[in-house]
């Protein structure tokens, strides 16, 4: 996960009160000094640090607490409160309408992925049911039109632009003027960068958001930039009226707190983080759940916007119906590996699970787990339609079936031996699931929390981990969340990722 290593030293600051029998003045100070080394860090700017170290001591008030309440649990929430605080400058983002044409102007300096953040935001909004629209308007970098045009032919989105127009202002004005002519509902205008921030630069910000009049400003930012971001974030702010933030490249080792925490520069919200070159690693920013996850209390919130982003809420109920069935071919084993490799890295989606983390899977496990069920995939792609549909497994006992199978796949008979085995214990995890009463099939909230589907679902986790999400209360809370139809987060299929 991003800003892993921030969050487990924020959590280890909050558990290492655990080791006093009593909570004073003094274990808050140790604390919340922990605290704020790990946030300098990571690069958050020093004002905001203090400030969150001093609101949090305002809150807690430790010393006028009552002798019966749980001074740790009051710590913990008054710095998830700060941190939230910190990320959400309690501003709305502007909401995109439909049916009329919404101008997104994206400004930032070179060398941010502002272009290839276009292109992402556009593909997300079309998945929405969107029509983008994309302007290069940036005359300064060479190459930038190629960039942008190479960009909108590979996600399918219409492109406007110009190798002899020299003045960014009439091109932005120009393709604005003619995707409102198509009727495009989102028209989003790429403009120019620059290595560092020049007069020239703001100039021209100031003459496109004249000759576009865009309903929103979105502020690119490289997620490595550091110290200086909250200073940059403040000149974009003070030059055009920025109105929400997308933080870029938060997949590496870059320390991250700097690009967050210039949020408060801007008073804008972020509204996507970039995890990833592709195009589709791009998520959308809930703050409450951003800082749970760095947290390790996990977001099932996101994990469910995973799900419904690979199987959409119109196939869901196929699925539960299979789900019901207690049947598990090769087939259904397959579209479930197929649905965990659309979710994105493991790392990304362990951290939405309470009490897990990127942390938690060793170094090269999560590539050789996703090398494993590319593996397994190609050999299924070698099996004959009555291999795949079969509900009986013995059918793979019969003679040359395992070697033909190995060999149109190019993989050992022992590693086909291994996929049957795979299929057959995670055969049994569906079973377990048969009796599950699901929403609409027999009760709604009253079957969703008795007794006897949480004991089903908890014997459906991996050992150890009903403790690390928290318990049967936060599994209690996961089924909640099936309200509505929604698959849950423990879907045949993860397993294989655990």
């Amino acid at each position: 996960m991003v800003l892993a290593e921030l969050g487990n030293k924020i959590t280890g600051a909050l558990r290492s009160m655990a080791n006093n029998t009593f909570v004073d003045e003094a274990v808050l100070d140790n604390c919340l000094k922990d605290i704020a080394t790990a946030l300098l860090q990571a690069d958050i700017n020093i004002k905001l640090v203090k400030q969150l170290r001093d609101n949090v001591k305002r809150a807690v008030q430790i010393e006028d607490m009552a002798s019966g309440l749980n001074k740790r649990k009051v710590i913990e929430k008054a710095v998830f409160s700060e941190l939230c605080s910190m990320l959400d400058p309690d501003t709305e983002p502007y909401e995109l309408k439909k049916g009329r044409s919404n101008v997104v102007m994206f400004v930032g300096l070179q060398g941010n992925g502002k272009t290839t953040t276009c292109t992402k935001y556009a593909y997300a909004n079309k998945r929405k049911g969107y029509r983008p629209a994309m302007i290069c308007a940036d005359t300064f970098r060479a190459g930038a039109f190629d960039q942008l045009k190479q960009n909108c032919t590979k996600a399918g989105i219409p492109f406007y632009g110009s190798y002899t127009e020299t003045d960014p202002a009439a091109i932005a004005a120009a393709g604005v003027q003619r995707f409102r002519e198509e009727r495009y509902d989102l028209i989003i205008v790429d403009t120019s960068g620059r290595h560092k921030q020049e007069d020239a630069l703001f100039e021209e910000m100031r003459e496109i958001e004249e000759a576009v009049k865009p309903d929103c400003i979105v502020f690119v930012i490289d997620g490595s930039v550091g110290q200086a971001a909250y200073d940059q974030a403040l000149a974009f702010k003070q030059t055009v009226p920025v109105g929400a933030v997308i933080v870029t490249k938060l997949d590496g080792h870059a320390k991250g707190g700097g690009a967050l925490s210039a949020v408060a520069a801007t008073d804008s919200p972020i509204i996507y983080i970039g995890t990833g070159e592709h195009i589709d690693e791009f998520e959308q920013f809930h703050t409450k759940s951003f800082v749970s996850r760095l947290l390790g209390l996990g977001d099932w919130t996101g994990f469910m916007d995973k799900i419904t982003d690979v199987i959409p809420e119109d196939q869901q109920p196929e699925l539960l119906e299979k789900l019901q069935g207690g049947v598990f071919t090769m087939r259904i084993l397959y579209e479930q590996y197929a649905n965990i490799m659309k979710m994105g890295p493991m790392g990304q989606i362990m951290s939405m699970i309470p009490g897990f983390g990127q942390d938690l899977i060793p170094k090269g496990a999560e590539q050789a787990s996703q090398e494993r069920m590319k593996h397994f995939m190609t050999m299924m792609d070698s099996m004959t339609d009555q291999e795949l549909d079969a509900q009986d497994i013995k059918i793979f006992q019969e003679d040359g079936r395992l070697e033909r199978i190995a060999q149109g796949s190019g993989r050992s008979m022992q590693e086909v031996a291994v996929l049957i085995s795979e299929h057959k214990r995670m055969g049994q995890l569906w079973g377990k699931m048969k009796g599950l009463k699901m929403p609409g099939k027999g009760g709604g909230m009253s079957s969703l929390n008795n007794r006897q589907n949480l004991q089903q679902m908890s014997k459906m986790l991996p050992p150890g981990m009903l403790n690390q999400m928290g318990g049967v209360g936060a599994l209690q809370s996961l089924m909640k969340q099936l309200e509505g139809g929604k698959l849950p987060p423990g879907f045949p299929g993860m397993g294989g990722m655990m």
